[in-house]
């Protein structure tokens, strides 16, 4: 007898489990509350037939799963392009991953004597048991490195100063990177084709996959091939409330219905979000805890220019205090699909804020008249260029791992024990600043459970890399039993 699930949220971990349930034969209803757009933070918007990403999205993944996954909805739609980006600082501009001897002759011979010995020193004497940002990356970086390529970007991303900053962040979001490793990879850097990719860092590589038009297409495509399986989409229908009785849930809607009979909820809403909105209500700890967490917005200021000062990144990470942006996307560059006019370029210029201050709330206009005064003050195009704007703003893009956070969502993660059939995935609704990848496994995985019919995996466990580490193969013979083709490839352990 199949099983009758409510998904909240249609980005790539809702979408991802939504297909794998519907191939299965479940009862799948996925409650969208954005109008028009599939993907989440995932999606791509378009206007006058221009595509923009919200934020950049590179398709790399070191479990084959979620690889053969992207493959199996898009196919030969996937484009392969090569990884560029760079660093403005100090009115210059610093390849990103390091050019060893790139970024001595700009640094100069002075300042880069100072930083290698500022490295050593953090080196000789690290921060024992680094519980912030700062100490983190000084550790492995040095002092002034980090005030160079870290301090300024990084506290624009967040608000907040870097020591208020947790070092599980750092950890997450550079793993395996230091000053040593990035310089060994310059100057012996792996020949490309083939190459492990569990022995890559991610964020040192040099070429990823990427949907012709944007990673909103792989998402559109999916809810498309979800559909035809019989799972049903509800567009503008955002989620009010949840409740659960005699082992069943129930979903209330903003279009005011009530939705009962599920037999489980996969939620990608915020954390904070879901959880007061949940009856019976969380124990108090969990309830409060919920409450706590934090998130970081931003918004995305779309310029259409004359392609005559051209370049060739990806994005670029600017690390000028005396700029409001904090880093810039060439959609160009990431496929020349993006844009309808070889003699046009498509910028997007990424603002980091909170919704409700004064960027926030500024007008179109004047956040568009702000992004060409700047992109042309850091010199990557004139402002006369430009001939058209756009603005995206996007609330609870990023999950904030303040010194609180861990014990706030741990506290969620034991109180949901009581809530069986109640999963959370993906970065904002397990606050795991994540890539898609580990998004989409967590996804996985809930879907896994949910067709054995027992907790074989717990999603708490997917690694930064999208692995599962904890239970190894446990359950393993017995999953791809229930679960037949729909786990071609042993979950990494």
């Amino acid at each position: 007898m199949s099983k009758k699930i409510a998904i909240i949220g249609a980005g790539p971990a809702g979408l991802t489990a939504a297909y794998l349930l519907g191939k299965a034969g479940e009862q799948v209803t996925v409650f969208e509350k954005d109008p028009q757009y599939v993907g989440g933070i995932s999606r791509t918007e378009s206007y006058k037939g221009y595509h923009f990403d919200i934020g950049g999205h590179r398709f790399f993944s070191k479990s084959k799963e979620v690889e053969d996954f992207w493959t199996e909805i898009l196919g030969d739609e996937m484009l392969e392009r090569p990884r560029s980006s760079r660093i403005y600082y100090n009115k210059k501009f610093f390849s990103y991953p390091l050019v060893a001897f790139e970024a001595l002759n700009k640094l100069g011979i002075i300042e880069s004597g100072l930083c290698v010995l500022s490295y050593l020193k953090a080196k000789a004497f690290p921060v024992k048991n680094p519980t912030n940002f700062e100490d983190w990356v000084v550790n492995q970086f040095g002092q002034r490195l980090f005030n160079i390529f870290f301090k300024t970007y990084t506290e624009k991303v967040w608000g907040i100063s870097c020591k208020e900053i947790s070092a599980d962040w750092a950890a997450q979001r550079i793993k395996g990177l230091s000053l040593s490793s990035a310089i060994w990879n310059a100057l012996f850097k792996p020949k490309g084709g083939g190459g492990d990719k569990d022995k890559v860092i991610k964020t040192l590589i040099d070429s990823f996959r990427y949907p012709k038009y944007g990673p909103g297409m792989m998402w559109e495509t999916c809810a498309v091939k979800s559909k035809a399986l019989g799972v049903q989409i509800e567009m503008n229908c955002g989620v009010k409330d949840i409740s659960t009785a005699d082992g069943k849930w129930t979903v209330h809607t903003t279009t005011d219905q009530s939705i009962g009979g599920f037999d489980y909820v996969l939620s990608s809403a915020p954390m904070r979000e879901l959880i007061a909105h949940v009856s019976p209500r969380f124990p108090e700890k969990a309830f409060s805890s919920a409450a706590g967490l934090g998130y970081r917005d931003f918004l995305t200021v779309v310029l259409i220019c004359k392609d005559e000062d051209a370049f060739t990144d990806n994005w670029i990470y600017i690390h000028d205090p005396s700029v409001k942006v904090g880093r810039i996307q060439n959609f160009k560059s990431w496929s020349p699909f993006m844009v309808p006019d070889p003699e046009m370029a498509c910028y997007g210029l990424e603002y980091f804020c909170f919704e409700g201050d004064g960027l926030w709330t500024s007008s179109d206009e004047t956040l568009i008249n702000l992004a060409k005064k700047e992109i042309e003050q850091i010199g990557l195009t004139k402002d006369s260029a430009v001939v058209d704007g756009y603005v995206v703003r996007q609330p609870k893009a990023y999950p904030v791992y303040d010194h609180s956070y861990k014990e706030n969502v741990e506290a969620v993660r034991e109180a949901l024990k009581s809530y069986p059939g109640l999963y959370l995935v993906g970065r904002n609704g397990m606050h795991k600043y994540n890539n898609q990848d580990h998004s989409m496994m967590t996804a996985m995985l809930a879907a896994k459970n949910i067709i054995a019919g027992k907790e074989l995996y717990d999603l708490w466990d997917v690694n930064e890399d999208a692995e599962y580490h904890e239970g190894g193969d446990r359950g393993r013979e017995e999953t791809e039993k229930v679960l037949g083709r729909l786990v071609p490839e042993k979950i990494n352990n």
